[in-house]
């Protein structure tokens, strides 16, 4: 009988050691990103306080890239480290690891799973495989309100200088025509000069004079 009782008692410990050693993980079915960026919360059914671990972050179905990684001592000291092509950042609490991602871009929308490895105190402890966050980053418009004052700055560069231009252009014609009226003015000038008679009767004829003196150079 007792026999049977200690063999029962190892199996109910080794079965609670293999269920323990697997971790649970929560995340959010998906986010959408508008702002390029996005926080991942990554919560377990592991208290994590006094505990030494690694936590990660992983892209693609088969966790093929490895996005951020923190490391955590007992004193709390966490270190972040982004991947090529990646800027993150995060936070701990007792049972959550929050990442911060910025700087996404539109090709970096996929399914995201995060990890946990606890490493000290043994036993070694890992999570089971959740089913992941879609990130899906949406293509940055410009907005209507942004284009609008540059719009309008630019259609106002645009009539300054077709006004500068216009001014300009009709000042020139304004000059060749003054010009061209002075000359037509200079070529019409001519000298009113009397003829003079060539003969034996040659009279003397008076220049021209207005009527008012005529009778002062009656012969």
């Amino acid at each position: 009988m007792t026999l049977m009782l200690l063999f029962l008692a190892l199996n109910f410990f080794s079965s609670v050691q293999i269920t323990e050693n697997k971790i649970s993980v929560k995340q959010s079915p998906m986010l959408v990103v508008d702002n390029n960026e996005v926080t991942l919360s990554c919560r377990y059914s592991y208290n994590l306080l006094s505990k030494e671990f690694r936590a990660s972050l992983y892209k693609g179905v088969n966790s093929d890239v490895e996005v951020c990684v923190v490391n955590a001592n007992f004193s709390y000291q966490l270190q972040f480290h982004s991947n090529v092509g990646f800027n993150c950042d995060g936070n701990l609490d007792n049972e959550t690891v929050t990442f911060y991602l910025r700087n996404l871009h539109v090709n970096q929308t996929d399914i995201y799973f995060c990890r946990i490895e606890v490493l000290y105190p043994p036993p070694y402890l890992d999570n089971e495989k959740s089913n992941g966050t879609v990130v899906h980053v949406k293509e940055k418009h410009l907005c209507h309100d942004q284009a609008t004052p540059k719009l309008f700055w630019v259609v106002i560069v645009v009539a300054g200088v077709l006004l500068f231009y216009g001014l300009l252009v009709t000042v020139i014609l304004y000059n060749v025509w003054t010009n061209s009226r002075r000359n037509r003015l200079l070529q019409s000038d001519y000298m009113n000069m009397t003829p003079r008679r060539l003969g034996p009767t040659r009279k003397h004829y008076q220049p021209y004079v207005p009527a008012r003196d005529f009778a002062a150079y009656r012969p």
